[in-house]
């Protein structure tokens, strides 16, 4: 995907899916092929109990196009999205989920340990743009990862399948659902095809850490990035650098890296 051409670049989410765009995607026969492949791997990465309906969350549901998966495999669900124009849309669809209109970067506002697990389709990486003067990405990354964390149920996983536009974006995504207690990591299918590669960021709130999925397509040559909850990382660990030691600036330019400064 060219640079200029991501959607992210022309416009913010709430804009960009007008009535129009919004119409027009969930028409797409192509997209909603996609989109039902995406929820299908997304949900299948959850590893959710067998024949038992769960209590799950659409972040980014758009038209409900990856809630009707979810529906058709007996599961519950509620959908969030930025664009009033895609809820009205799936709306119009009767798609049985709840729908909510909000915006991801200001937090989840559900009861504590809530949901069984957590899809979200193409949707993350628009919390790396500044489309406002008021918005900083790391702190809005941050504060949606952390406000997840405490909506999910302990033990359960999100999957959030994105398109990253380099690896710097990738990190810092990443970076901040660790510091929000995350553990787990980024699972790359088809990592040798250019059309078929699919980034998803597998995350595990709490409970006792496990494999990550197999990624597809990868002749059983590991194709993942692991990385563990920043606060459990730190238990344990006395040892600091000595102030205005090499190793004291290096990390402190570190830390600001990872902040976006």
């Amino acid at each position: 995907m060219a640079s200029g051409r991501r959607p992210e670049h022309q416009a913010p989410p709430e804009v960009f899916y007008n009535e129009e765009e919004a119409r027009k995607y969930t028409s797409n026969s192509r997209m909603i092929q996609i989109q039902q492949e995406l929820t299908e791997r997304a949900v299948e990465m959850l590893n959710l109990p067998e024949d038992t309906p769960c209590y799950l969350l659409d972040l980014g549901c758009g038209s409900g196009l990856s809630g009707e998966f979810l529906t058709d495999q007996d599961h519950v669900w509620v959908g969030m999205d930025i664009s009033s124009s895609m809820l009205d849309v799936a709306q119009e669809r009767e798609v049985e989920g709840d729908l909510l209109l909000s915006d991801m970067g200001q937090g989840m506002c559900f009861r504590p340990g809530t949901f069984d697990g957590v899809i979200s389709i193409s949707a993350i990486q628009w919390l790396c743009n500044a489309d406002k003067k008021s918005h900083n990405p790391p702190k809005r990354l941050y504060k949606f990862f952390s406000t997840l964390y405490a909506c999910m149920a302990r033990g359960a996983r999100a999957v959030l399948q994105l398109y990253p536009e380099n690896s710097d974006q990738l990190e810092l995504i990443t970076t901040q659902a660790m510091k929000a207690g995350f553990s787990g990591g980024v699972v790359v299918d088809f990592p040798n095809s250019t059309r078929a590669k699919k980034f998803f960021l597998v995350l595990f709130a709490g409970g006792t850490m496990t494999k990550l999925p197999k990624a597809l397509g990868t002749d059983d040559r590991v194709h993942q990035a692991h990385f563990t909850d920043i606060r459990e990382r730190g238990k344990g660990k006395t040892r600091k650098s000595v102030k205005k030691s090499r190793d004291w600036i290096m990390e402190k330019k570190e830390r600001r890296r990872r902040q976006g400064k």
